[in-house]
C-alpha cells in the first residue's frame, strides 16, 4: 500500500506491520539488527555504523550477490524516539557536505495501529530526475522487500 506523495520528487511506502512499534524502531536503529533486514535479498548489508541522533552520522554499506559494496553515507536530521527517524545523503557526519549532488532525504514514521505497526517511509528527492531515477531502480519492490524482512525480524523481537 503507498499514500500519495507530497510533490513530484516523493516516493512513498507504507505497510502495517505485525511487530510492535518498539521491535521496529531497533531494527532501525541498532546496527546488529539493521544488518540483518535492510537490502532487499539477496542483497546484504554486511556494515553498518550508526550513531543514531541529530548531526549522527549513518553509513550503512549494502552488497550484491557477487560481493560489490556500495556505501551509504549520510547523517540523521531529527530523531524522535520509536516515532520518527529522518535522515540524508546531503551530508555525512558533523554536518559535512557530502561531495557530488545528494541523492535524498528519508522521513521515517512509526505508529501504533491495531497492536501492530503502521511504517511510512518517504524518500524526498533534490530533482524529479533523481526521483524518477530511484523509481526505476525499483523503489516500491525493494522498499516492499525490506519491510517483508523488517516486518519478519521484527516480529522475533
Amino acid at each position: 500500500m503507498t499514500t500519495t506523495p507530497a510533490n513530484d520528487r516523493e516516493l512513498v511506502l507504507t505497510r502495517l506491520l505485525d511487530a510492535p512499534r518498539s521491535a521496529v524502531w531497533r531494527c532501525w536503529t541498532e546496527p546488529g539488527l539493521l544488518k540483518q533486514w535492510f537490502a532487499p535479498a539477496p542483497w546484504s548489508t554486511p556494515k553498518a555504523d550508526l550513531d543514531v541522533r541529530p548531526g549522527g552520522r549513518a553509513n550503512v554499506t549494502m552488497a550484491d550477490p557477487e560481493g560489490n559494496e556500495y556505501p551509504n553515507p549520510g547523517v540523521y536530521l531529527e530523531v524522535v524516539e520509536e516515532e520518527k527517524l529522518v535522515f540524508t545523503d546531503a551530508y555525512t557526519g558533523d554536518w559535512e557536505p557530502v561531495e557530488g549532488t545528494p541523492f535524498m532525504t528519508v522521513i521515517l514514521t512509526f505508529e501504533d495501529e491495531g497492536g501492530k505497526t503502521r511504517y511510512t517511509a518517504r524518500a524526498r528527492h533534490w530533482t524529479k530526475e533523481k526521483r524518477d531515477e530511484h523509481e526505476k531502480m525499483g523503489f516500491h519492490e525493494g522498499w516492499g522487500i525490506c519491510a517483508d524482512q523488517l516486518e519478519k525480524l521484527a516480529r522475533t523481537i
